[in-house]
């Protein structure tokens, strides 16, 4: 494969697959047709219109929304239908900082196919020789994309959270980072992509950072989701990317956004222009 294909993997779904979710006659996500089966067995929750799946308009609060929806995945988890579950209620809104019009878990997500966030960080080194980056190997019991390469820290965008403190709490977690160097992570925009798989479709925008840390530090996880971490060299991370599969697939565009922006993949790269395109897309419109 290739840097261009590796962003390919991340922008695949068919539009006509799916039906528009809608809450008040806005559309906030896109959801299969055979998930859409499943909810209208709650007919005071969702019913469907053409190639509409609504929610109840006499739900008309935050609250009231919120609590119908989560009883039903609830129940649609326990009968397997949903096959994971991380109980983190993510908001449901067009994009992130609106006013959510309700939560949904966070397993359920892609499932009713609503926008979702994330921060990513990538924890970098700089020695003598050259800018080093630290690589966590998810766990392998992990029920997604175990075993994978990832960034150092990467984790969910809950709601009732800023970006900031969810960089904080995940860079505790994840590599046992303190909150007096996580909070020195500088914000390097936000790439958006829309991947449709057997759970439907994930609509998400990723939050990256850059955390320079030192070269004594070394970061060990304290919530059992890596099994290691690895100290690579920028150019050999950029080699994995280009010729391997080795990293978790969204991880890549983190991956690919720091190459460009370390000046590893360059206009001189014969998919330069492809690249950049596709990579800094703005997020879909439903």
């Amino acid at each position: 494969m290739s840097y261009l294909q590796r962003i390919q993997a991340c922008h695949h779904y068919e539009r006509r697959d799916f039906l528009a979710f809608t809450i008040d006659n806005e559309i906030f996500g896109l959801t299969s047709p055979s998930f859409a089966a499943e909810l209208l067995r709650w007919s005071d929750v969702f019913s469907q219109q053409d190639q509409q799946l609504l929610l109840n308009p006499n739900l008309t609060t935050f609250e009231q929304r919120s609590e119908a929806v989560a009883v039903v995945m609830a129940q649609l988890y326990q009968e397997g239908v949903i096959s994971s579950w991380v109980d983190e209620p993510y908001a449901v809104a067009h994009a992130f900082g609106d006013t959510p019009k309700m939560t949904v878990e966070r397993a359920a997500a892609s499932y009713l196919g609503t926008r979702c966030c994330g921060i990513h960080i990538n924890g970098l080194v700089q020695k003598q020789d050259g800018i080093y980056i630290w690589v966590a190997v998810r766990a392998k019991d992990k029920p997604f994309w175990s075993g994978k390469l990832d960034q150092i820290v990467a984790g969910g965008q809950g709601i009732g959270i800023s970006l900031m403190e969810n960089v904080i709490k995940e860079s505790a977690e994840e590599a046992d980072i303190p909150a007096t160097l996580a909070c020195k992570a500088q914000a390097r925009g936000a790439l958006h992509y829309c991947s449709q798989s057997h759970r439907g479709i994930s609509i998400d925008t990723l939050f990256n950072y850059d955390l320079w840390l030192p070269e004594a530090f070394t970061p060990v996880n304290t919530d059992g989701e890596v099994d290691e971490f690895i100290l690579m060299r920028l150019d050999e991370m950029a080699m994995l990317v280009d010729t391997t599969d080795q990293f978790k697939s969204n991880c890549n565009l983190v991956n690919i956004d720091l190459l460009i922006r370390s000046g590893v993949i360059t206009e001189q790269h014969p998919d330069f222009k492809a690249i950049t395109h596709l990579l800094y897309a703005p997020a879909i419109s439903l």
